[in-house]
């Protein structure tokens, strides 16, 4: 009896593992930790057919990780708790430790060193307060909307070139995205340079920031406690 008892637990704990085992649904948890989104926007940014993205997400919700709702002739998919986007950034933090060939692409991507190792978060989060730093917020403004860092400004990245004169040249900007695997923060850091601004690249995403215990702006109740205010 014990031994069926562990066998179904480590059986049902396997079902979790089996849904996390597809480098595409990994991309779409990451995806969702940034906020609920429909099947047909998944499936762009995944960069997958809708049929296959559908089938990535019935996966995912076997293993009881996102959950869904209806609405009219679209189905949108969300995070089924905020345990799971908390799960996804440990998962990559270990992911990145363990495996080196992570940061060693990453360094290739990006080349360039994050703002925060030459200044802390809670720093920098008192220099956006006083309006010494500018903090932008690159990604789509839905995401934005779900959540995003205090004090920071929403430009996305499709827009950045239409609303460079709403930022100024005197002051540095730090953008960020949706975290290490975004390239958007890095983009708009080339872009600002190329054209006169001072810019640095935050990699953090919204819940990288959070699960130090930092503030983070939302429409719900904080998923994380904060340290202390600011």
């Amino acid at each position: 009896m014990k031994r069926k008892i562990k066998d179904s637990v480590y059986g049902h704990m396997a079902t979790v593992t089996k849904a996390l085992g597809n480098p595409k649904r990994l991309e779409i948890i990451d995806l969702l930790s940034q906020g609920e989104k429909s099947v047909e926007l998944l499936a762009e940014q995944a960069e997958l057919g809708i049929k296959n993205a559908s089938a990535q997400l019935k996966e995912l919700k076997a293993a009881r990780l996102v959950e869904s709702r209806k609405d009219g002739k679209y189905v949108y998919y969300k995070l089924s708790d905020p345990q799971v986007a908390r799960f996804w950034v440990e998962l990559s933090k270990f992911s990145r430790n363990r495996i080196a060939e992570i940061e060693q692409l990453l360094s290739l991507a990006i080349g360039q060193a994050d703002v925060l190792e030459k200044i802390d978060r809670e720093t920098l989060l008192k220099r956006a307060k006083s309006g010494d730093v500018i903090l932008l917020d690159v990604r789509p403004e839905d995401e934005f909307s779900t959540a995003h860092l205090p004090f920071a400004r929403s430009i996305p990245i499709t827009a950045l070139k239409a609303r460079l004169k709403d930022l100024p040249k005197s002051k540095m900007i730090v953008a960020y995205c949706r975290g290490p695997y975004c390239f958007y923060a890095k983009d708009a850091v080339d872009f600002l340079r190329k054209n006169g601004f001072k810019a640095e690249q935050l990699k953090d995403s919204v819940h990288d920031w959070a699960s130090e215990g930092l503030p983070v702006e939302t429409f719900c109740t904080p998923t994380y406690p904060m340290k202390g205010k600011i």
